[in-house]
């Protein structure tokens, strides 16, 4: 349970902050199921965040990496404000989200500070909504899409950071570059004004099997290797955003920076 009070009459609120949560003082003493659920929730949030960071050590020292080069994503996919402001409390920098609407709508409730991902499928006629309010754009899949968040950005007066998304598994369900012309295409954004390439992004394949997972995300790792070499005007490959709460450690071992977690640190997801 948790102890709301609130001092009516006076122009000084006392706060109490308990599980991260802010409570004001009043004349009544009252309990509030509601707000000892999310105080709950928080503290979940917390302990995940903790297991989850053991397990990016583990897999950082198994390939002899700094687990500190890695970057925790939380994706909160129909999660409410509530979960990436514990998320951020916990001592997360980086939010994820899947869609443009749920962030619009969930992102103004968001009162800490943040670095916002897009991590989900971008369509062209959302562009316009995106510029200037994420951190970096993951999901660049296309130079149609390139050239629109170009275009906008050129009119906002806005430079995007963004990643090219690689569909190195094959699977016709999921959206990418194709491999084989992930390259040629890099060269080809790259001089698009209002535009920085960070790196490449992709998602595992949907299989138990760990060897073909980890080939899949090998695969990202050497293109970035092979363009970091062409040395390419405009861009950098600081960023290789792999793994996702199945596969994350598999991801780290085969040298991503960055991964997107969602389900490992809030749970399942609510239906929608």
């Amino acid at each position: 349970m948790a102890l709301i009070l609130v001092l009516n009459g006076s122009d000084l609120t006392p706060l109490l902050v308990c599980c991260g949560l802010t409570l004001a003082f009043t004349l009544q003493l009252r309990w509030s199921p509601g707000s000892a659920t999310i105080c709950g929730a928080m503290m979940m949030i917390r302990e995940n965040l903790e297991r989850v960071r053991e397990r990016v050590a583990a897999a950082a020292a198994r390939a002899g990496r700094d687990p500190a080069a890695i970057t925790i994503v939380a994706v909160t996919k129909t999660h409410g404000p509530e979960a990436v402001t514990g998320a951020i409390e916990a001592g997360i920098a980086d939010v994820g989200e899947n869609r443009v609407q749920e962030f619009l709508e969930k992102a103004p409730a968001v009162k800490l500070p943040c670095r916002w991902h897009l991590v989900g499928h971008l369509q062209t006629n959302k562009v316009a909504k995106v510029i200037g309010r994420f951190a970096l754009i993951q999901s660049v899949d296309s130079f149609r899409l390139a050239e629109q968040l170009s275009r906008s950005g050129v009119k906002a007066g806005v430079t995007t950071d963004i990643l090219l998304e690689v569909n190195t598994s094959g699977e016709e369900s999921k959206f990418g570059l194709p491999l084989d012309g992930a390259m040629t295409m890099c060269g080809l954004i790259s001089a698009l004004p209002n535009l920085r390439i960070r790196g490449l992004m992709t998602v595992g394949p949907l299989v138990s099997d760990r060897v073909i997972v980890g080939a899949a995300f090998a695969k990202l790792r050497l293109l970035k290797q092979e363009i970091d070499s062409a040395r390419i005007e405009n861009v950098s490959m600081e960023h290789l955003s792999m793994g996702m709460s199945d596969d994350f450690e598999i991801a780290i071992i085969e040298g991503s920076t960055m991964v997107r977690l969602g389900r490992v640190l809030f749970g399942e997801r609510a239906q929608g």
